[in-house]
């Protein structure tokens, strides 16, 4: 199993610092990938709860730096490390454009982009970038549809009921042929299809094993049904850690608990054949991110060791 960080993109302390502090510390103690998160606004009473336990968004989403800048940066001042937006929102700009940053992104970190795509909580932030709350999954389709397109093709042109492209040759390639691996963070029926039926993996944040693997259950069917090979397909899973300094109780996990206890969650994880684990010493703490080296590192090293 692969293991991850997240980037310090979030909160007071995320800035250039922090992004190459992290960035190199996560790639000479080995992990495997680095992952960034993507925000617009940060409203004090959104109209959605946030899609946690207590319904409550996070207040480091106050601060928010731009997922593909931060990346980008990241790959500056690292060389082998993976980068992956956990989740990027694909639908507040134009797709050709979204192409064109990923296409971009890839290319200067070697073929290190794994792209992380979500549709997002909050109509606040659809109204804030013009873009409309309903029928996102349709337009996110249309979006998957020109993004093969334009990673593939040597002239393109698109004619869609969203989006019109005319004919463009297209010189930009992705380091990564065909394109870059395309996730997806889904969790109802129709989310778990369209997985299986048309995406290289899944990005879910942690829950209960038994529940994530019922779901995973559902993409791997979904797969074979549209004859395609579920072992192509890979799960990445997103753990935000809320860290005690005493045992949590046994179904508080992997909400929140010690540090061993995420490392043995972690380590079932595997077992259960999680193909990538990564994890944000960020979202639901306030541990600077040079205070974050020491348990990142344990963590690692617990992991690896089962």
């Amino acid at each position: 199993m692969r293991i991850g960080l997240a980037l310090p993109t979030f909160g007071p302390d995320a800035g250039p610092e922090a992004v190459i502090g992290v960035s190199r510390a996560a790639e000479e103690m080995g992990y495997d990938s680095l992952w960034s998160g993507d925000r617009v606004l940060a409203p004090a009473t959104p109209s959605v709860p946030y899609p946690s336990n207590d319904g409550v968004m996070p207040r480091v989403y106050e601060n928010h730096l731009d997922p593909l800048v931060a990346l980008t940066f990241a790959a500056a001042h690292t060389t082998r490390v993976r980068l992956g937006t956990s989740t990027l929102n694909g639908l507040w700009q134009p797709p050709l454009m979204l192409a064109r940053s990923l296409t971009t992104l890839d290319l200067l970190s070697g073929g290190r982009l794994d792209v992380g795509l979500g549709l997002g909580w909050m109509p606040e932030e659809y109204t804030a970038v013009g873009v409309p709350w309903a029928g996102r999954g349709a337009r996110l389709d249309e979006t998957l549809d020109i993004l093969r397109g334009y990673w593939t093709s040597e002239v393109y042109a698109h004619e869609g009921p969203l989006f019109t492209i005319p004919e463009t040759k297209v010189g930009l390639k992705p380091h990564q042929r065909p394109g870059p691996p395309v996730l997806l963070a889904a969790f109802t029926p129709r989310g778990l299809r369209r997985i299986g039926r048309r995406l290289d993996g899944w990005l879910p944040v942690a829950m209960p094993l038994p529940y994530l693997l019922d779901m995973w259950a559902t993409v791997v069917r979904e797969a074979e049904e549209a004859e395609r090979d579920p072992v192509t397909l890979r799960m990445a899973l997103r753990v935000n850690l809320e860290l005690t300094d005493t045992k949590a109780a046994p179904d508080e996990i992997p909400r929140r608990g010690t540090l061993q206890q995420y490392i043995d969650y972690a380590r079932a994880a595997a077992e259960a054949g999680v193909h990538e684990l990564f994890v944000d010493f960020g979202q639901t703490t306030t541990t600077p991110p040079e205070k974050s080296a020491e348990p990142a590192g344990r963590f690692l090293a617990g992991v690896r060791a089962g």
